[in-house]
């Protein structure tokens, strides 16, 4: 089926991707995964087709995320998935789409440069980026364009992106390369260590939504773990309690909850006041890990506000952005080719 145009914004996260259409809203919301054949380099599954091989693939297959950490770690296997969503999500079109991409806050110019020429490659007549914590201010429904304090956290797949936003653009931000992925880690090393059991991605992730916490919950809650016996090399199954989960997740949401503290020390007074008065917002798929709020609140005294339906945030403000570019462009990192 052929459109004339449907510009677009993506979430590009590093554990999903988002599409928001014009007029549509979100159309689109799957994994950030590829399955290549090794031996003929054709993409075989994209997305929640490919997340399902994720460990259960033979030699020559493999289960790829092209985005580490926010940032594209693999340029021509991003360029595809981004093709694919976009023909999945918009159909065939007679005009090029307008895209607007949302990146980490502290990317570089090359990462900038990449995503850029990944977008134009998989057919964008312009691509422009706008930074996440902006993205998400937008999606949470907070107006950017007064002189108000208002402070956002994202934690996302790969990255956990904190600002104070003012007149629509950033004052202090910092973003740094613990999050989701990060915790997932954790989970699996606490296993091996504490248990001697080798666990997957997928298992681990799932332990973490269920289970992990960031902050000790008023009622214990636990769960069984299928793992590799590391001394066996056997299939073993145990009972895991969240007060173990909060020992496994302790160093990376603490580090956390220190970044958010460190960007309010960096804050101008009369913008710190308002984020005192209003609260700060979360955003973003990891700011559910039970507890995060309460940690975060714990450690710096102001309340922390989860933002309704969290996981699109910065989807919905990277799509909303396209009715606002005017005002928008200049906080953007515009750059943009024609063909």
């Amino acid at each position: 089926m052929f459109t004339f145009r449907s510009d677009m914004g993506i979430d590009l996260g590093t554990a999903s991707v988002l599409v928001y259409i014009k007029n549509k809203g979100i159309v689109l919301q799957e994994p950030s995964v590829v399955a290549i054949d090794k031996n003929t380099d054709k993409v075989l599954a994209v997305g929640e087709e490919a997340r399902r091989m994720i460990g259960r693939t033979p030699g020559n297959i493999i289960a790829i995320r092209p985005l580490k950490d926010g940032v594209i770690s693999d340029y021509d296997i991003t360029e595809r998935m981004i093709k694919h969503f976009i023909t999945k999500a918009a159909g065939k079109f007679f005009f090029k789409p307008r895209i607007i991409i949302c990146v980490p806050s502290g990317v570089t110019g090359v990462e900038k440069r990449a995503v850029i020429e990944a977008s134009m490659q998989a057919g964008a007549k312009k691509t422009y980026l706008i930074e996440e914590p902006i993205a998400a201010a937008v999606g949470a429904g907070i107006d950017i364009t007064q002189p108000d304090g208002n402070m956002v956290i994202d934690m996302g797949g790969g990255t956990t992106d904190i600002a104070v936003i003012s007149l629509g653009g950033i004052v202090v931000s910092t973003s740094i390369k613990l999050a989701g992925d990060k915790m997932d880690e954790a989970i699996v090393k606490y296993m091996r260590r504490k248990h001697n059991i080798l666990v997957g991605e997928r298992t681990a992730e799932d332990m973490k939504v269920r289970i992990g916490t960031a902050y000790p919950r008023d009622k214990q809650v636990s769960m069984d773990v299928r793992g590799r016996d590391l001394v066996t090399g056997l299939p073993k199954t145990i009972k895991v309690s969240s007060e173990e989960m909060l020992i496994a997740l302790e160093e990376t949401v603490t580090t956390i909850a220190e970044a958010v503290h460190s960007v309010l020390e960096q804050t101008p007074p009369e913008l710190a006041a308002d984020i005192s008065d209003k609260g700060m917002i979360m955003t973003g798929g990891s700011c559910l890990l039970n507890g995060m709020d309460k940690l975060i609140k714990n450690r710096t005294g102001i309340e922390v506000i989860i933002a309704e339906d969290a996981v699109s945030c910065v989807a919905k403000g990277t799509g909303e952005s396209l009715n606002s570019m005017d005002i928008l462009e200049k906080q953007m990192t515009t750059e943009s080719k024609s063909y």
